[in-house]
């Protein structure tokens, strides 16, 4: 999900479209939330693995 905001941030900026600079910014921002939940060990939706 990082990944797919960093790529969406970049298109979004170097083709000057706003909305996609702004998606790119949200899943950068769920992405690094879901990442340090699961790095604590924390149960992310009721699982602790996603297969």
């Amino acid at each position: 999900m990082i990944i797919l905001g960093i790529i969406l941030l970049l298109i979004g900026w170097l083709a000057s479209i706003q909305i996609l600079t702004t998606i790119g910014i949200i899943l950068i921002v769920i992405g690094a939330v879901l990442w340090i939940l699961g790095a604590t060990g924390r149960a992310v939706g009721g699982r602790k693995n996603w297969y």
